[in-house]
């Protein structure tokens, strides 16, 4: 529900009270003595979807911005007329959460910080990330994403171009830029800081921790997430619903990501830069795609009829740029997806034919199965197959490594050199420890080649 207070402009009184009085509406009028170009002041209670239609009507009477017109959120409004009006207005079909253009504009307005707060913002949850990745701390990495203001630019964006408020869009295009920007540039001065005073260890392989590996192999799953979190935002800001824990989400989606493009450019190792820049990119140009939909969809439009087909083709425009966009950078995700899709088949073709070898060998069991990789961040190929495998002293293992690559190459069709690692293993004897396992002096170093 919410409360409308509008100064009614000279001569304007009984335009204003016929319309009001046209929609079933309850309104209190105060004469306004203050000797302005105003008459009144009146107030009336709506149901929050009807502010936007009833407003419109208003402004065929003449109010214009000279008014003043001011939208209070109402908790209670005891009146038998109004719960007529509600009800009227529930059955028409329209959201009933659904806030007014003019809310929606003072909202996404809000939601962008001023410069200098921003910029502090930003820089600091940059470094938080930044420290959360490189500590491999899920939690301090969730912690920047609190801090990061990015759902307020990238909202502003799609809500000055569906409602026609250039200013607006500008504002949040130029914010979002700056903001990455700014991400980026934070994240490598802080991690080349930390590597060079030895904050942590020297060689420290940055590709090996599992924080930064999650955002260098993006897919489609990676997609998702960021349509998600944009069409969550609009919902949340378009039904006056706090935006602080959509806001989360949609950082998410961009901070950890630009993060690790700055750790990739500290670290001088590009292919971590280009996998994570790409997540970021996509992520960032997805949320404001579904925002843009989103609120098309929601049937907010510009203030004034005449500038209605030049908002809607400018919004067809940009939802066809972003679309473009994106689907240039899937073919990123699709390959990544790809390999991802084929380096799992293999692992499980490959871990099978092993399990069917040993398993015609008595006495030998499978105790570790790995596949490395070739030195490529994300489109890396499988180079070598380890094997760790426990035997008793009765047991086969002559030729077992030509036998696995040979198994392995039927499976799967690749030619990949075979690693095995074999450890005695027995149920009871003399300097066996409590797992079955001799003490690594007495482990047998076996060739790969056996």
């Amino acid at each position: 529900m919410r409360l409308v207070q509008i100064t009614i402009p000279a001569g304007k009184r009984e335009a204003i009270l016929d319309a009001l009085d046209g929609h079933d509406i309850d309104y209190v009028v105060t004469d306004e003595t203050s000797g302005r170009e105003f008459d009144a002041l009146v107030s009336f209670p709506l149901p929050t979807n009807a502010v936007e239609p009833v407003l419109d009507d208003l402004r065929d009477t003449g109010i214009d911005r000279d008014a003043y017109t001011v939208v209070l959120s109402a908790e209670t409004v005891v009146s038998e007329r109004f719960e007529e009006l509600q009800e009227r207005y529930s059955e028409s079909g329209e959201d009933e959460d659904r806030i007014a253009r003019e809310e929606l504009q003072a909202k996404a307005n809000a939601l962008a910080p001023t410069l200098t707060n921003y910029v502090i913002l930003i820089v600091v949850s940059a470094v938080i990330a930044t420290a959360g990745l490189l500590l491999d701390s899920p939690a301090v990495v969730v912690g920047s994403m609190v801090i990061a203001p990015l759902v307020g630019p990238a909202l502003a964006a799609s809500v000055g171009t569906v409602v026609d408020d250039p200013e607006l869009f500008a504002r949040g295009v130029k914010l979002q830029a700056l903001g990455m920007a700014l991400a980026v540039l934070s994240a490598a001065a802080f991690a080349w800081t930390v590597k060079t005073i030895h904050l942590i260890p020297p060689g420290m392989e940055i590709t090996a921790v599992p924080e930064i590996q999650e955002r260098l192999t993006p897919d489609f799953l990676s997609l998702a997430v960021a349509l998600g979190a944009g069409v969550a935002g609009v919902l949340s800001l378009s039904t006056g619903v706090s935006t602080a824990l959509v806001g989360v989400m949609i950082a998410v989606a961009l901070m950890p990501p630009a993060a690790t493009v700055g750790i990739g450019i500290a670290f001088g190792q590009p292919a971590v830069s280009v996998g994570s820049g790409v997540l970021a990119l996509v992520n960032g140009l997805s949320i404001n795609l579904a925002a843009l939909v989103v609120l098309w969809y929601r049937g907010y439009r510009p203030e004034h009829w005449f500038r209605l087909n030049e908002a809607r083709s400018r919004t067809l425009k940009r939802v066809a740029t972003l679309v473009v966009a994106i689907a240039v950078l899937s073919a990123f995700l699709g390959g990544v997806t790809y390999t991802s899709f084929e380096n799992g088949s293999f692992e499980e073709n490959a871990r099978s034919a092993v399990e069917d070898e040993l398993a015609e060998r008595p006495g030998v069991s499978l105790q570790h199965f790995e596949v490395t990789y070739g030195q490529a961040v994300v489109f890396g190929t499988p180079q070598t197959i380890v094997v760790e495998a426990g035997y008793r002293e009765t047991a086969d293992t002559e030729g077992l490594a030509a036998a696995l690559a040979g198994r392995i190459e039927a499976e799967t069709g690749r030619t990949l050199e075979v690693e095995v690692r074999l450890r005695p293993t027995q149920t009871a004897g003399e300097g066996v420890d409590s797992e079955g396992w001799l003490p690594p002096w007495l482990d047998r170093a076996v060739p790969s080649g056996l």
